[in-house]
């Protein structure tokens, strides 16, 4: 019919199918069955007088003229999802609230003091910031509990593998790990890792990720690291450091934060590890997640690194 426009579903099956290719796996995230959402297509096509998707034997892909769509399209609708957002934050009198995790070994006093900027400079915004570990990132991520989360482990903290490709993903930073152990005489220089294993180590508990850094790390040193605690949180581990004869591998970014600039060496062999901030790109609060990225990567590299699809 002349001048009909496609409805909001139809666009929505579209997106869904531009970003995972498959037209089972599409259904399936779109909760319809796969000859529903075939149909959702052929009559967004009919309404266009375009072919979208080319389909064959060996499978289905865009056209040209269906990549051309989908990136005007997923524009048009993450604009529209941020009119419905703020419309509804209007209504109810409320100021947008974005649900932030921080992995709790990674420990970023940073990501703090970027909420505090942001917030500043957003007055309509209102953050709710968690501390977690990398299992309860994950299960908050899947669930919708958390709009961005920063971490050490992408792979452990996205949902399934069909869920990956709905989450941007984005490194900020690379921590390097250093050998903190402020009472130990362990003499100056670069530490070998037989040096750190000398002395009694503190480690995460034995659920956290964390502790697989440390374990590759030490892999083939031909010692087992001697465990004087398990402690939850960096914070916690740097204390016991100054209190008792121990060390503990700590990011050197979060010591210099805390003040620490002594009391550490670096290891002999370097140990580091990539902090990645990660989203839903469907959220309706996507707008302000982007902000909030950019402004975070550019606080630490001046300018936005390229996203890991």
């Amino acid at each position: 019919m002349p001048g009909e426009l496609p409805t909001i579903a139809q666009l929505e099956c579209f997106i869904i199918y531009g970003r995972v290719g498959n037209f089972a796996r599409a259904a399936q995230e779109a909760h319809i069955t796969q000859s529903a959402f075939s149909a959702q297509i052929k009559h967004l096509e009919t309404t266009l007088g375009v072919t979208l998707i080319h389909r064959s034997k060996r499978g289905s892909q865009l056209t040209e003229e269906g990549k051309l769509f989908l990136a005007r399209t997923a524009e048009w609708m993450d604009g529209l999802r941020k009119i419905v957002y703020d419309t509804r934050c209007l209504a109810q009198s409320r100021p947008v609230e974005l649900n932030v995790g921080i992995l709790r070994s990674l420990g970023d006093i940073h990501m703090n003091r970027h909420i505090a900027h942001f917030r500043q400079v957003n007055p309509n915004l209102r953050f709710n910031v968690f501390d977690l570990p990398t299992y309860q990132i994950h299960e908050a991520l899947t669930e919708g509990r958390l709009d961005v989360v920063s971490t050490y482990f992408v792979q452990e903290s996205l949902p399934g593998r069909e869920k990956a490709g709905a989450f941007a993903v984005t490194r900020f930073c690379t921590d390097n790990l250093v050998y903190y152990a402020p009472l130990l005489p362990v003499g100056e220089g670069p530490l070998t890792r037989e040096q750190i294993l000398s002395h009694p180590l503190v480690l995460y508990p034995t659920s956290y990720y964390m502790n697989r850094i440390y374990q590759e790390y030490f892999a083939g040193s031909g010692r087992e690291p001697v465990i004087s605690a398990r402690l939850s949180t960096p914070y916690a581990m740097v204390h016991y450091c100054q209190e008792n004869g121990a060390g503990a591998l700590l990011p050197e970014r979060l010591l210099k934060t805390l003040g620490h600039h002594r009391g550490w060496h670096r290891l002999q062999v370097p140990l580091q590890a990539d902090g990645y901030l990660i989203y839903r790109k469907d959220s309706p609060k996507a707008p302000f997640l982007r902000i909030y990225v950019n402004q975070v990567l550019s606080s630490f590299h001046g300018k936005e690194p390229p996203a890991i699809q």
